[in-house]
């Protein structure tokens, strides 16, 4: 059995808007993910299945033109290879899981998230 506590995961700062912390597994990608208001998550896609919980704040997602705002509770479900971008409207904490792992993040592939 493995716990992990979030306060002894290395926060990463990517840009000015966008942090995040990462615990990989063998078969996937936990993240704790702090965006500040107004910060974008440009569009993209990746053959991960993941899973965006926001626990913070109000995030806008777009998935392949259809736009939905999420709020504290909500959980939203995003297929492998969807084009999706996401908005910050308020200060945001959003959990994710991605299944398999993020090899991109992994090997800091991500410079999409680091502009």
């Amino acid at each position: 059995m493995q716990i992990y506590q979030w306060e002894r995961v290395e926060k990463e700062q990517l840009n000015p808007a966008f942090a995040r912390q990462v615990i990989h597994c063998e078969t996937m990608t936990v993240a704790r993910v702090f965006v500040k208001k107004g910060g974008v998550v440009p569009e993209h896609s990746h053959h991960n299945e993941q899973i965006s919980m926001v626990q913070q704040g109000l995030m806008k997602f777009v998935l392949a033109g259809e736009e939905e705002v999420l709020k504290p509770g909500d959980v939203l479900r995003i297929p492998p290879h969807v084009p999706h971008r996401v908005e910050a409207l308020e200060d945001c904490v959003v959990v994710d899981l991605f299944s398999p792992p993020r090899e991109d993040w992994i090997r800091g592939e991500d410079a999409y998230l680091r502009k």
